[in-house]
């Protein structure tokens, strides 16, 4: 039986697979691709995570792409909306036609000869192969089988329920019931104040705490602009409106950490009120943006502290007991209901095997080449998006850039492109310079970031658009090649 080919094969039908698709079919109408999709449906994040209240962490005028407006009125979106979304962009250009559902990509080959790459991909209990000239990673950045949870003295005796946000139950039925949430990420901030509507009480139990920001959950401006102008219009200036703001106000605070500090909390003292212990539960040891901000759309969650809903207590876990957690200080927290939103497992390019002429690559030991592709490793880019920003602004100018090189390597008549480390004292650095514990964790399996460019990994939309958007492709690192043999496919 014949093996496939594809020119381009996408890993993930997520918001960056299905952007992927969009890019590949507008800049390269002459190339062919497939999405190879682990799970059985469009969506990735948006499609797994299942928790009440579940929601966007940026606004949808920069999550959405750049070429499809968001046209709802709230700016700070439920999941099923942006799932929604998805699956209408995926539709509307025929992408959902190239997605090969249930195939779990274990192992990419290269080969130099003939300047293909062998893919296997788990499919119905058996191993596929496809070839492809380019490989994509849209796969996202975290483990889809499980999150992370630590190792919880005594959580076998407890005799409730204990729930990862990651595998939500569906016949999890917590009205009535006290519940705990263990964290103080994005996770917990929605999960909170949604499952107060319903229990009897919600405790939010945090080691630390976490920069919280209230923003209204419909952007006024953008409503307004939308009624008086063409949507694309309206949308491109909001979009733009949006991003200059962050970037105005991630530069501010890294320039001005106290005053930034002082400001963010000073927001939260106007919510709580006065009385509120805001030195104890809302005010983080680290500055602000070496973890990522927590958005919580029209204050929910401070309403619903304010309301006696909920409450928040700042503490260490002792053990588990039969009916709670026992704390450090030795305060007790009872509980029916005990939720680990304790964080995801990061992991690189899905945990696929990368081999490149017959060598397994270590790409741990890899330089990110403008933070997209592997030093040493041909035709093989990933998505990734901003830690400051909308993952999608990213992950579009990397689908832009991808069609960019694919494109030159036609016109050039070339099979390869390889990024080359031709300064061997520059100096280097982890991939994401950010404090979250689930970035520690896994930093050592990810590839480093150098000192200069196109090495250094720039968490800033306006320097990558330059960049990656009018940059030359020839830049002196980007090695490109010719194949020795014809392919058999």
């Amino acid at each position: 039986m014949k093996t496939e080919h594809f020119d381009v094969l996408v890993v993930g039908a997520g918001l960056s697979g299905i952007g992927a698709g969009y890019h590949l079919k507008t800049h390269c109408p002459g190339k062919t691709y497939a999405i190879l999709e682990g799970r059985a449906a469009i969506g990735g994040t948006w499609d797994l995570f299942r928790y009440p209240g579940i929601r966007s962490d940026s606004d949808m005028y920069t999550l959405g792409y750049s070429f499809k407006p968001w046209k709802a009125a709230k700016a700070i979106a439920d999941g099923p909306s942006i799932l929604a979304y998805e699956r209408e962009t995926a539709t509307e250009h025929g992408i959902d036609r190239h997605i090969r559902f249930g195939h779990h990509v274990k192992r990419a080959s290269w080969s130099s000869d003939t300047a293909t790459w062998t893919v296997e991909a788990e499919h119905d209990g058996q191993t596929v192969s496809i070839t492809c000239g380019f490989i994509y990673m849209c796969a996202g950045y975290y483990n889809y089988a499980s999150g992370y949870t630590p190792d919880f003295p005594g959580a076998e005796t407890f005799k409730g329920r204990i729930v990862h946000p990651q595998q939500w139950p569906e016949d999890l039925d917590y009205s009535g019931k006290k519940v705990v949430v263990i964290g103080s990420g994005a996770t917990a901030v929605t999960l909170v104040p949604e499952m107060a509507k319903t229990a009897s009480h919600v405790t939010m139990l945090q080691r630390s705490p976490t920069y919280v920001v209230s923003r209204p959950a419909e952007d006024g401006i953008a409503n307004w602009l939308r009624a008086k102008l063409p949507a694309m219009t309206a949308y491109g200036i909001t979009r733009w409106k949006n991003v200059l703001f962050q970037l105005l106000f991630f530069n501010m605070a890294r320039k001005n950490p106290g005053k930034t500090k002082e400001r963010l909390l000073g927001m939260v003292r106007e919510h709580l009120g006065p009385d509120y212990d805001v030195a104890t539960h809302f005010t983080p040891s680290y500055n602000p943006w070496d973890q990522r901000l927590c958005l919580v759309p029209d204050a929910d969650l401070f309403d619903s502290i304010k309301s006696g809903a909920s409450s928040v207590v700042t503490d260490h876990i002792d053990t588990f007991t039969e009916t709670g957690i026992r704390l450090k200080s030795g305060k007790t927290l009872e509980a029916d209901v005990i939720v680990t939103a304790t964080g995801l497992r990061m992991q690189l390019l899905s945990d696929m095997q990368v081999v490149v002429d017959g060598a397994v690559q270590d790409l741990s030991k890899a330089m990110s080449y403008k933070g997209m592709m592997f030093s040493d490793v041909p035709n093989l880019a990933s998505a990734f998006g901003y830690t400051n920003a909308s993952w999608t602004l990213k992950a579009d100018l990397t689908s832009e850039y991808i069609c960019r090189l694919l494109n030159h390597m036609t016109r050039t008549g070339t099979d390869s492109c390889t990024p080359r480390i031709t300064d061997p004292d520059m100096e280097t650095a982890p991939w994401l310079d950010f404090s979250s514990g689930y970035v520690q964790r896994a930093m050592e399996k990810f590839p480093k970031q150098g000192s200069k460019a196109p090495w250094k990994v720039h968490q800033n939309y306006a320097l990558d658009l330059m960049t990656l958007r009018l940059g030359k492709v020839e830049d002196g690192v980007m090695e490109f090649g010719r194949r020795k043999v014809k392919a058999a496919a």
